[in-house]
């Protein structure tokens, strides 16, 4: 268990930061300073289509670009397990092969994996995984410290970023795209935010245009890149 006064002050040092690459950099950092682990991989999460999406990852060689990574959680029990609980899980062994997808070739020095959501309140934004480890007792105590610290996470990342940010797309184009992001229907959005269905498409198609995206998982994925929506 990490101690509080060690954690309060490294989710401090979080909060202070206003950029958003060096917000992302640290969260991984710090994780890596407070937990028994030798590498992290930051992935960002939509409900539209069970999508994660590569942003960095960090080991002893440095901090990497992982844009290429792109699948559907649901192929990765462990990690779908996670995001539904909104709990850190941890695998080994026997349970990781069962737990990983027959698709996605591993190194076959790796055997295990951990994985913590990002979130804030019942939202799911993106999570955290690693494959190597300074030890592997992962007891309930430590995974109750890395769910607390992805919930810290997700709840700054959602705070650090509002519409006044982009001159790029309205309020309510911005709006639009974060509860697309978040998962919510047209017709949810609409009720929300009281107005048609017909004008939450427009808000949309729009939002797609001037980001010069293709399609609206194209859009949330270019927001969340440029620090405009988590």
């Amino acid at each position: 268990m990490v101690p509080q006064s060690t954690f309060q002050e490294h989710i401090r040092k979080l909060e202070a930061i206003t950029s958003h690459e060096e917000q992302l950099y640290t969260i991984l950092t710090v994780y890596m300073e407070l937990f028994p682990v030798l590498n992290a991989y930051l992935m960002r999460y939509s409900p539209l289509g069970f999508l994660c999406e590569g942003i960095i990852s960090l080991h002893f060689t440095g901090l990497v670009h992982i844009g290429e990574i792109r699948d559907d959680v649901r192929s990765y029990p462990i990690v779908y397990s996670a995001i539904r609980e909104r709990q850190a899980k941890y695998c080994f062994g026997l349970d990781y092969l069962k737990q990983m997808s027959s698709k996605y070739v591993m190194p076959s020095t790796i055997n295990s994996l951990l994985v913590v959501p990002l979130c804030f309140g019942s939202i799911v934004i993106g999570y955290i995984c690693s494959s190597e480890f300074t030890n592997q007792d992962f007891d309930d105590e430590l995974l109750s410290s890395l769910t607390l610290y992805g919930k810290q996470v997700g709840k700054i990342m959602n705070g650090s970023m509002g519409a006044e940010d982009t001159p790029l797309l309205s309020k309510r184009e911005l709006e639009v795209m974060r509860k697309i992001a978040w998962g919510e229907s047209t017709k949810e959005m609409a009720d929300s935010m009281e107005i048609s269905e017909v004008t939450v498409k427009q808000y949309v198609k729009t939002a797609i245009k001037k980001l010069g995206a293709q399609n609206r998982s194209h859009a949330v994925g270019e927001l969340f890149r440029r620090g405009f929506i988590s």
